[in-house]
């Protein structure tokens, strides 16, 4: 087993629930890869084994903060990559 395989980020779920909520219908895999790769990289890390292990040590006031931080990081994120996104073929 990988030791990557035994730990996981939190803002990861967070950041992966504000962005399917806020998706729309026409946006393809890798427009909401770049958004979650922007989103992410504006939050610290969070690093839990276990999913209890982090319920267990964040209090309700700041798990609504992170979530509320997630949503807000998405919707910069949603703006930035939309704006900044390349046409297609344009690498070649």
């Amino acid at each position: 087993m990988s030791l990557l395989d035994a730990i996981d980020n939190f803002n990861e779920r967070l950041v992966a629930d504000a962005l399917e909520a806020a998706r729309q219908p026409e946006d393809d895999p890798a427009f909401l890869a770049d958004v979650m790769c922007v989103a992410l990289n504006q939050l610290p890390p969070r690093y839990y084994r276990h999913t209890i292990d982090m319920r267990f040590y964040l209090s309700d006031r700041e798990l609504d903060e992170m979530k509320a931080r997630a949503r807000s990081e998405v919707d910069r994120a949603y703006a930035f990559v939309r704006t900044n996104q390349r046409e297609p073929g344009a690498d070649e």
